[in-house]
């Protein structure tokens, strides 16, 4: 018995939008409730998500026949988080702060069991295996792991050429928020410059023949990176949805 299929690296290869939802609320009812309601992944956020490993693991559990996609971003691309991530079940990591080719190189490896890479086998113990009930965990592994690499910084969009000529790479994910900050316009994630940059920056992972990936919230800046070719959008955080809802709630009440 083989490794459980990927089905959004299955997707992403076959260039389907797949529309997603951010979880920074770690909470494992919130993913279970997300992972049901139609999304094609969830993403479990460590970087800025206040999560940890038993955390992490609860929301993949919830997620675990709803549906979505779990995909878990790392706090950094280190090969201990990456190796435990992968070990309690992700299939798709997201690796935030990516600059240059060797360090996606690294990422990958980090991610593939040799002679791929360097991941430290210890798959009996791991929930990845089912607890070692899947026999051929260690031989199918590596062909159903996704791997995703954040592009933020004004570096590492010029970099996007070599990044995406490393093999094991899927998806180039383009990360507004921290661009716009190290161009200069904190805050300002539709600044001329910043839409710029993006826009070239989604040609040159489209003429590479990757995937590319982002988050936006607005509706018009959505269909504007359909339109350049993505196919891995974050549409929603459940942070701002829950935010969102309660603000309009409270207003609607107080008219009354």
């Amino acid at each position: 018995m083989p490794a459980p299929k990927n089905k959004l690296k299955a997707a992403l290869a076959r260039r389907e939008l797949q529309i997603g939802i951010w979880l920074g609320l770690c909470n494992p009812a919130v993913a279970e409730m997300a992972g049901a309601a139609g999304y094609d992944w969830c993403l479990i956020d460590g970087e800025h998500g206040p999560n940890d490993l038993p955390l992490m693991a609860a929301q993949l559990r919830a997620l675990d026949g709803r549906g979505a996609s779990a995909v878990v971003r790392v706090p950094q691309g280190e090969d201990w988080i990456l190796k435990q991530v992968l070990d309690i079940g992700a299939q798709s990591v997201l690796v935030p702060m990516v600059e240059t080719a060797e360090q996606a190189q690294q990422v990958v490896e980090a991610c593939k069991y040799a002679p791929e890479g360097r991941r430290g086998v210890g798959y009996a113990l791991a929930r990845a295996s089912g607890y070692n009930a899947i026999p051929d965990y260690a031989k199918t592994a590596n062909d159903q792991i996704c791997v995703m690499v954040q592009v933020e910084t004004r570096a590492a969009m010029a970099n996007i050429a070599q990044i995406a000529q490393v093999p094991g790479i899927d998806c180039i994910f383009i990360g507004p928020a921290d661009l716009s900050a190290d161009m200069g316009h904190l805050g300002d994630l539709n600044h001329p410059e910043v839409l710029e940059v993006i826009a070239q920056g989604m040609k040159d992972i489209k003429a590479a023949g990757l995937c590319a990936g982002t988050i936006c919230f607005d509706p018009e800046d959505q269909q504007r990176f359909i339109a350049q070719g993505g196919c891995f959008l974050g549409v929603a955080a459940d942070v701002v949805t829950l935010q969102s809802a309660l603000a309009q709630n409270v207003a609607q009440a107080r008219q009354l």
